[in-house]
């Protein structure tokens, strides 16, 4: 129940988080929005890893994983960039929240026996943010086609970066996996600055936005990466995936992008699916 706990406190986080990125959008180059957000992430992080210990636990296994979930992240959250920046959110979001599906089977593929409660459960959550989905209100700075396909990419790019640095967190070194994490992420974006040297023009106007996204996606990371220590850790991966119900939500009150009654439905449907996991 811990573990689905601190997944809907990531979702919460991650979808104020994906909404600011609608409103900012195509204002500034994605590596270096990425890497902004990054730093400022970072900077309540690197502190807060110091101070909780458990960096004894940090072998080269685990090193090595964290590494490879920085890796992970970088991919996910471009492709989540990308995709929001063209929208429209009811699209969007449903696709990068169907990751849960691939998390259970990262379980699985290391041993751990999945209920039919439990598979039924997470169809529920997948199937009631595709129904929310239905909506074709808001609009599209781009292809359709595109957004979708940067969509899938950051779905499975999360769902790997989740386990990685779950299986990473095993031993106990939650904050210093997290803070690993992201410091790979800040260096890979850093590299990919510096072969690019796109122009930096745009950051200055939207920077208090992405100090606050760098806030809130370091307080998701580590709620997820917490529950790896815990019973039934992909519980936390699977509960977080409703954070596309909560950018979908804030975009039908603040964005007036529109909402049937058959998607509430879907909003009901995925809580339903959330509470048969923590009954599970």
């Amino acid at each position: 129940m811990i573990a689905l706990s601190l997944g809907l406190v990531a979702a919460l986080f991650w979808g104020l988080h994906d909404f600011t990125i609608r409103r900012v959008g195509g204002k500034a180059d994605v590596a270096a929005i990425f890497a902004l957000v990054t730093v400022f992430g970072l900077i309540p992080l690197v502190p807060i890893a110091l101070l909780a210990g458990g960096w004894g636990a940090v072998g080269p296994q685990q090193a090595l994983l964290a590494v490879a979930a920085g890796l992970g992240a970088v991919c996910a959250n471009v492709a989540l960039y990308r995709a929001f920046t063209i929208g429209p959110v009811a699209l969007v979001a449903p696709i990068c929240g169907s990751y849960p599906v691939l998390s259970v089977l990262f379980a699985i593929a290391r041993g751990r026996e999945a209920g039919v409660q439990e598979w039924l459960a997470v169809l529920a959550v997948v199937a009631g943010v595709a129904i929310v989905a239905r909506g074709e209100g808001g609009t599209s700075s781009g292809s359709r086609a595109a957004a979708i396909g940067w969509a899938a990419l950051a779905s499975v790019s999360f769902a790997v970066t989740f386990g990685l640095a779950q299986w990473s967190a095993e031993t106990g070194a939650h904050m210093p996996v997290a803070a690993i994490t992201r410091a790979t992420a800040l260096v890979i974006a850093v590299l990919w600055l510096w072969q690019r040297r796109p122009n930096l023009g745009g950051l200055g106007a939207i920077w208090p936005a992405l100090f606050l996204m760098g806030l809130l996606d370091v307080g998701a990371i580590s709620a997820v990466t917490l529950a790896g220590g815990l019973e039934n850790a992909e519980y936390a991966a699977v509960a977080s995936s409703i954070f596309g119900i909560v950018t979908i939500l804030l975009a039908w009150r603040f964005l007036r992008e529109p909402m049937r009654p058959v998607q509430w439905g879907g909003v009901a449907l995925v809580f339903a699916g959330i509470a048969a996991l923590g009954l599970s």
